[in-house]
């Protein structure tokens, strides 16, 4: 057996009353809330990933489920709750974190593998028992893992499109964004949507099966595509949408109120025609795409940022899958103008690097800076550029 810890900054469950550190959330009037919903659905373990309906590597706080039902707040993590057993599956990035945020109800599984998930359901629910996931929030490779895991175990994998921690979350759940979506201004893209719009319907042309449609779910793909811009995420230019572009039609399922005068007006200026964006609801996606999957139709798409709920809206004859949509692919290849764009991006950051490194010499030797001030200062000093939009990840600064 170990010896109790000595450190004060991370939980022991094993003394009685168990010792939570103050950075520690007390989760079980939640869980006892979810527990309730879960019985209501007839399901016996339900799984929480630590993504978005978009696959984004970040989220924002509305989408940060897995945060408010368990306290970790790290950036990657898996959970799974049954009526008796609450457990999170995280890397070890996390792990100490990890110790600090949950409080004893949480069982800390050192590893992110989906078999280590799996085993655990089956011991921890019974054969003919249900485990059950948002199919709008899981990709379609870990939904597939997922399957195979459980396949033949006599435990059914049920999708449930109502999110269940989101019902438990209520109305303490943070709004949707209203932030202002915007368009990049044409010194800064190189080319019109209109152009892009054009490329990528060459290359549904061109592909041998001739999709009729390519449907994008990552938000990069759809912001890339039409030039626009937003706030909904910290640290990514990204606002909420999905786009079915079609030979003849664009769809932009979107939240319409939140696009400025611009926007709106750029998207519309060639209608009625091939190049009019018709704008949808956001929340309109399934229904709409589902009632175009009952033509004779193709729909492309890319696997990895795909969710699951959405892929399976539309008949595997219909599909044609590429790990990445043909956008995701010309998004890649960055034409003369945005070349010339990301040099003067990065000479004006080494400039602003080279002010910080000199301050640091200054400063450091009179005990006058941390690594918070430190990482506060070279934001302060970026933010004070031109163009700046503000940093790519929260500065991460280390020392010694």
């Amino acid at each position: 057996p170990q010896a109790p810890s000595t450190r004060n900054d991370i939980r022991d469950c094993s003394v009685d009353p168990p010792y939570l550190p103050p950075t520690a959330t007390n989760t079980t009037a939640r869980l006892a809330v979810l527990r309730g919903i879960m019985r209501t659905h007839g399901v016996h373990a339900y799984i929480v990933p630590s993504t978005d309906a978009h696959m984004s590597e970040y989220i924002s706080e509305r989408d940060a489920r897995l945060g408010w039902l368990t306290g970790f707040t790290g950036s990657a993590g898996t959970a799974v709750v049954t009526q008796d057993k609450a457990a999170l599956w995280t890397d070890s990035r996390y792990w100490t974190q990890a110790e600090r945020e949950l409080d004893c109800n949480w069982e800390l599984q050192r590893t992110t593998s989906i078999e280590s998930i799996g085993m655990w359901i089956l011991k921890a629910v019974p054969v003919e028992g249900n485990v059950s996931l948002d199919p709008f929030l899981f990709c379609i490779d870990t939904w597939n893992s997922y399957s195979r895991a459980l396949h033949g175990s006599g435990r059914t994998l049920l999708p449930l499109e109502t999110n269940l921690v989101d019902q438990a979350w209520g109305d303490q759940r943070p709004p949707p964004s209203s932030a202002e979506i915007y368009s990049l201004p044409a010194e800064f893209t190189g080319s019109s949507w209109q152009e892009k719009v054009a490329g990528i319907r060459q290359r549904m042309e061109q592909h041998v099966r001739r999709p009729t449609a390519v449907l994008l779910s990552g938000l990069e793909e759809t912001a890339w595509l039409f030039n626009l811009r937003g706030d909904d995420i910290p640290y990514n230019p990204v606002f909420y949408s999905y786009t079915l572009l079609t030979k003849t039609t664009i769809s932009l399922f979107v939240e319409g109120s939140r696009l400025s005068a611009m926007a709106r007006e750029s998207l519309r200026s060639g209608c009625p025609g091939p190049l009019c964006v018709e704008l949808q609801e956001y929340g309109q996606v399934r229904a709409h795409l589902r009632l175009y999957a009952q033509g004779n139709v193709t729909v492309w798409l890319g696997t990895e940022y795909t969710t699951y709920g959405l892929y399976s809206i539309i008949p595997q004859e219909k599909l044609l899958e590429e790990k990445y949509s043909p956008v995701m692919m010309a998004k890649a290849v960055k034409n003369a103008h945005e070349q010339e764009m990301l040099r003067a991006a990065h000479v004006r950051d080494a400039v602003v690097v080279i002010q910080y490194l000199l301050w640091l010499e200054k400063t450091v030797p009179q005990g006058q800076v941390d690594e918070f001030s430190g990482a506060q200062h070279i934001d302060a000093l970026r933010w004070s550029v031109e163009h700046s939009r503000g940093p790519s990840f929260q500065s991460i600064s280390a020392s010694g």
